[in-house]
């Protein structure tokens, strides 16, 4: 038996050969995790439901990266994590489930690992499930299944236009659309490009394996650089996020300037006038 493995985009591709018998699928990768949520994140900050619970999940409903914001209540992120898994398991939004199990058919909760609560949404690759993300605790079940449905764009429009060659082409239309929202354009092994958007700071950032190159494109912002995280905790492998910075550099960053953050340099977006785009390229050690 040979078992080959790859990585593109944040999505985990096995093949495995015997017997003359060739199975090849895709599974969605913990940077394309990130990805998800971080979409989902934004949309949910947007529309005003900073208390929604965010989990993303593989192809076989396995829990690859999990954020609860601030106000999120006690059960959220279990809920999330069921709807996920549930889209993930069944290739169906849990809409769907929801729906049937109110038309009358309730003998379908005592499914395993099935959670029929809107919320849960497959995330597609090529026509084929890579993983789901499920979302609890917004404003109403509506609201939770359209930020899932904006995380799962997200790692498909990072995707849609990247094959097998070297050279990349993103046309303008959806570069434009990636910096609407702010999502990755192209996410590989050894390098990352995002077309990024804020319309407040945030919090602070330490990538332990990435190199930040950063373009801005138009507006400003207040940026921070160097001294020490503020209640830093880890987020994901070889990242930490935290309150702000103690110390460190602040400049203003304006349309044309560019900064390149190494890899540990703690860094963030302290303030943002109006709004601001940048692209990040993301070299990775």
């Amino acid at each position: 038996m040979r078992i080959r493995i790859g990585m593109l985009s944040g999505l985990l591709t096995v093949a495995i050969a015997a017997s003359g018998q060739v199975l090849s699928t895709k599974n969605l990768g913990i940077a394309g995790a990130r990805a998800v949520s971080d979409a989902a994140e934004q949309t949910a900050r947007k529309l005003g439901a900073p208390g929604a619970a965010i989990a993303v999940v593989d192809q076989g409903g396995n829990l690859l990266y999990l954020v609860r914001l601030d106000g999120t209540f006690a059960a959220g992120s279990r809920i999330s994590e069921g709807k996920a898994r549930t889209a993930a398991l069944f290739r169906r939004p849990t809409k769907v489930f929801e729906d049937i199990v109110n038309q009358g058919r309730t003998t379908m909760v005592a499914l395993d690992d099935f959670t029929p609560l809107q919320g849960g949404v497959p995330i597609m690759m090529d026509g084929e499930v890579i993983g789901a993300i499920g979302v609890s605790g917004a404003a109403s079940a509506a609201q939770d299944e359209e930020i899932a449905l904006a995380g799962a764009a997200a790692i498909s429009d990072a995707t849609s236009t990247m094959s097998s060659d070297e050279i990349f082409y993103l046309e303008s239309d959806k570069v434009r659309a990636a910096f609407q929202k702010g999502a990755p354009l192209i996410e590989l092994s050894d390098y990352k490009v995002h077309a990024s958007h804020r319309d407040k700071g945030g919090e602070s950032e330490i990538h332990q394996k990435e190199t930040d190159i950063i373009y801005v494109l138009d507006g400003s912002a207040t940026f921070v650089t160097g001294g020490k995280v503020v209640d830093g905790r880890t987020t994901a492998p070889g990242e930490i996020r935290g309150a702000g910075i103690e110390g460190g550099t602040t400049r203003r960053l304006t349309k044309g300037d560019v900064i390149i953050v190494p890899q540990g340099t703690p860094h963030w977006f302290k303030e943002v006038d109006g709004v601001v785009d940048y692209y990040v390229v993301k070299v990775l050690s």
